[in-house]
């Protein structure tokens, strides 16, 4: 993993002897639990993590004595309380107040669901995301929903015009998993896609995450500055070529809209 760009929350230059390495275990734990992994035992934990058994039990308890995770049998699941984190980021940056309406009024003028999305590691986060309830079909990204920076419209977004030394280490190292025949495995390749992509202010993929999806996504913020990408993803005989423009314009009204309030 690349580490200290944009899509990295971790920051440098801080010594070890300050970091308590218990609290960094107790995330990594935290981290176990996804969409694949929702309910896990101490076992499965510990072989996830990399943690000893015996010090994911202690974690592990003390996340249970926190409300942030509940034991039901021999597993444990996280619980509700756990969105107070993630509440609290987007709080403290008025995505409730200020980007969540923007967010809505890009959808409806599109017709399609929307995501803005941020980027953490090698993944896109989903922190804000609008459905348009007469969409003719939207794709089950929600808040918290994670998608690769390399085989996505919005994660090559955040790429193109995130700090070029982050996107370089990405495309470098990054994991690549063929998530459809169409998913682009070559570094090469993807690197000269990214470039593209700073050059035109825009992402377009094709079935390379989703079968038979098209994604589209353009930039919230300057050039190798942008903390975040404004994009959706639809089937592609909903979004023909020739509708390409339409979208791009309505995205990028809103991205500028939304950066203005971010900033």
């Amino acid at each position: 993993m690349t580490e200290n760009g944009p899509g990295d929350s971790r920051q440098p230059g801080i010594p070890v002897r300050d970091i308590s390495l218990t609290f960094m275990k107790g995330m990594t734990v935290l981290r176990a639990f996804d969409e694949e992994h929702s309910h896990l035992t101490l076992a499965e934990i510990s072989r996830l993590t990399g943690i000893e058994r015996a010090v994911v039990r202690r974690l592990v308890l003390t996340l249970v004595q926190m409300g942030y995770v509940r034991k039901e049998a021999n597993r444990y699941a996280l619980t509700p309380h756990i969105l107070v984190l993630g509440g609290s980021f987007l709080r403290a940056n008025q995505f409730g107040r200020l980007v969540q309406p923007l967010i809505e009024m890009c959808a409806q003028d599109l017709g399609f669901s929307v995501g803005l999305a941020m980027g953490d590691g090698t993944d896109a986060v989903y922190v804000a995301q609008g459905s348009q309830s007469t969409a003719r079909y939207t794709f089950a990204f929600t808040v918290g929903s994670r998608l690769p920076l390399l085989t996505t419209s919005i994660g090559r977004m955040l790429l193109a015009w995130g700090d070029p030394d982050w996107a370089k280490g990405v495309i470098e190292t990054a994991p690549l998993q063929p998530h459809t025949p169409e998913t682009l495995l070559d570094r090469a390749a993807i690197a000269r896609a990214v470039a593209d992509s700073r050059a035109t202010g825009v992402s377009i993929t094709q079935g390379e995450f989703e079968a038979g999806a098209t994604g589209i996504a353009v930039p919230v913020g300057p050039l190798g500055a942008a903390k975040a990408a404004l994009g959706f993803s639809e089937p592609a005989a909903t979004v023909p070529p020739e509708d390409y423009d339409r979208c791009i314009a309505v995205l990028r009204r809103y991205a500028g809209n939304i950066a203005a309030v971010m900033s």
